[in-house]
This record gives structure tokens, sequence and C-alpha cells, in this order.
């Protein structure tokens, strides 16, 4: 019985070079997240303060950490359009900006047919710009990667 032996090379220079090459969109998401989830609850309570009732109709307030809870939700979703986009489309940073750009305009839509007093919706717009403003940026700057 004869043995051969064959050199084994393992290199992990390749297995680095593809986990770093691209930034990771993940970790961005949750610290952009987390900012832009404790920014609008910022400015919920400092709404509240100038006794602005930010509410969906009279009489129904809206929980100050369901901002918090919306904005991370809708962040891991940005993660996943920011992935897909990122995976498919010959241009991503260009198509990112531009879908999400839509997609915060479209998002503005349903407080502006709210039953509620208009500081109340331009309350709640102002919280879906300031966590756009926070968290587009971040990912798209990992999409463009």
């Amino acid at each position: 019985m004869t043995a051969t032996t064959a050199p084994i090379s393992l290199s992990l220079d390749s297995a680095v070079e593809t986990t770093t090459s691209r930034p990771s969109l993940g970790r961005a998401g949750v610290a952009a997240g987390s900012v832009a989830a404790a920014a609008t609850v910022a400015v919920v309570a400092v709404a509240r303060l100038i006794d602005v009732p930010v509410q969906t109709e009279p009489g129904k307030a809206i929980p100050i950490l369901g901002f918090a809870q919306l904005t991370l939700f809708f962040t891991a979703v940005g993660v996943l359009v920011a992935r897909t986009i990122r995976n498919r489309s010959v241009r991503p940073h260009r198509t990112f900006v531009v879908t999400t750009s839509v997609l915060t305009a479209l998002s503005l839509v349903p407080d502006l047919m709210l039953s509620t007093d208009t500081a109340s919706k331009l309350t709640l717009m102002l919280t879906h710009l300031v966590a756009a403003a926070i968290v587009v940026p971040v990912l798209a700057r990992r999409v463009e990667s």
C-alpha cells in the first residue's frame, strides 16, 4: 500500500477579501436604525412638550415607544431593500436612493389622510423625514460598494 500526499493550501485571504469587500448592511442598519429610533422618539417627546397631541384621531394617542419600534422595523425593511438592490442592480446606489426617496414620499400620504389636527399630521410626517434622513444615507453608502 502506498500513500500519496498532496499539498494542501489553505488561504484565508480570499475568504477575508470576500467578507470585507462589501460593508455590512446589517450592522449599518442596526446603528442607523437605533439613532433614527431615538431621534423619532425625541421629535415626538418635544412635540408633546409643546402640547401637540400626536395622535391618529382625536383621543387616540400613539404610544411613544411605537415610534422607535416602527422605525427599527422599517429600517430592517430598508436593509432588505438595499441588499436586493445591491445584488441585482447595475447602478445600485442610484437605484437605492431613488427607490427610498419615492418610498419616503409615499410614507407621508397616510399621515395626510388622518382625521387629526394639522400639528399632529406635521409631527408624524416629520418623524418619517427624520428617520429617512438618518437611515437612507448610511445604507446608500454601503450599497455603492
